[in-house]
């Protein structure tokens, strides 16, 4: 059909006004990550970019003190961040970010109602991390070491896995990995002596430290280790894409459960990217796509859980209310804590060969 001349002017104005605002509005946004977390996906950083004209450029830390420090000592170089909410009191308190405009966030109305509330992220009226995934520090197991899953925690100090067993290298982790052993709450462990007993116990069993997911999916491709603390995500990812014989165990006695949040620096050069990126990060269509290709923890976004098979373990397994009545979430740590678990952590460690 012939289109009258000024209503096609009026199109080809509209197109390239389109055009030159994405142009104009496009820039370079800075993310601060872990490494192999959604936000580096190739696939997914090639559809944000080709829908916005904003360029991703990635940075990487290997742990949450890491990134608090890469927030201090580079102030305005990034312009997202991914905080773990237990730690968002530290970054505000610190000024490192800033107050989100989520009215600007178009899939931040579908996030769940108690993660969109935590006080962690909530300061003053303000809206200070956008609730991105949620998962679990659990068990995970070399299918190859059992011929059932095990169901208890305790299943890390048979001597039967001695020298086979691995743990992160992160104190705060640690610690409340012992308090759940000893049978205590993490955000509020009464005897710090049971827990180090505990943990003292464990050090003979340890073969290594891990501290990325790389470090973990090496050990158990060439079946060195049986048993050990690891991610949900990170579990079914090492499943999903690496096709590595894992499984991730909930023990009946519990798991350390974390909320993930994207934050804006303070001093961000490209809020408007920021924003953009963090809407699409907490898309239903991303979501579905990094579970299916790569394998992910469980989404904020309650429609983003709903469109997942009613099969899929980010539904069936961490949607159980009997798991969730298995699991404490983690609460801001203070200083001295932080010190405290610090200390400790040392001191076990230097006792592993």
């Amino acid at each position: 059909m012939r289109v009258p001349r000024l209503t096609a002017f009026l199109t080809a104005t509209a197109v390239f006004a389109s055009a030159f605002t994405l142009a104009a509005n496009a820039g370079e946004v800075h993310v601060l990550n872990w490494k192999g977390y959604g936000a580096d996906e190739p696939w997914a950083i090639a559809a944000f970019e080709k829908a916005t004209g904003n360029k991703v450029v990635n940075d990487f830390f290997n742990s949450e003190q890491e990134m608090l420090t890469k927030l201090r000592t580079n102030p305005g170089l990034y312009d997202v961040v991914m905080i773990n909410a237990a730690f968002n009191d530290q970054a505000m308190a610190g000024k490192l970010i800033q107050p989100i405009d989520v009215s600007k966030l178009a899939n931040y109305a579908d996030i769940s109602k108690d993660k969109a509330g935590s006080p962690m992220l909530n300061h003053d009226g303000k809206v200070y991390g956008v609730p991105w995934v949620w998962g679990l520090t659990a068990l995970a197991i070399n299918e190859k070491s059992f011929p059932k899953p095990p169901t208890s925690i305790a299943e890390m100090w048979d001597p039967a896995h001695k020298g086979r067993v691995i743990i992160r290298d992160d104190a705060v982790e640690a610690v409340q990995f012992g308090a759940i052993a000893s049978g205590q709450n993490i955000n509020d462990i009464k005897d710090m002596e049971a827990v180090k007993a505990k943990l003292t116990s464990l050090m003979p069993q340890i073969k290594t430290f891990w501290s990325s997911e790389n470090d973990w999916n090496q050990m158990v491709a060439s079946n060195q280790i049986d048993i050990g603390t690891y991610w949900s995500g990170s579990a079914d990812r090492a499943k999903t894409h690496f096709k590595l014989p894992v499984s991730l165990v909930i023990p009946q006695e519990g798991a350390v459960a974390w909320l993930d949040a994207f934050s804006i620096p303070a001093g961000s050069k490209n809020v408007e990217g920021a924003e953009a990126f963090i809407n699409y990060m907490i898309d239903p269509k991303f979501y579905v796509e990094w579970v299916t290709k790569v394998g992910a923890p469980v989404s904020a976004n309650t429609k983003a859980v709903e469109a997942l098979p009613e099969d899929a373990f980010n539904r069936k397994v961490m949607g159980d209310p009997e798991v969730a009545r298995r699991i404490q979430f983690q609460a801001p740590v203070t200083d001295e804590q932080r010190e405290k678990y610090l200390a400790l952590w040392q001191e076990l460690k230097v006792n592993v060969k």
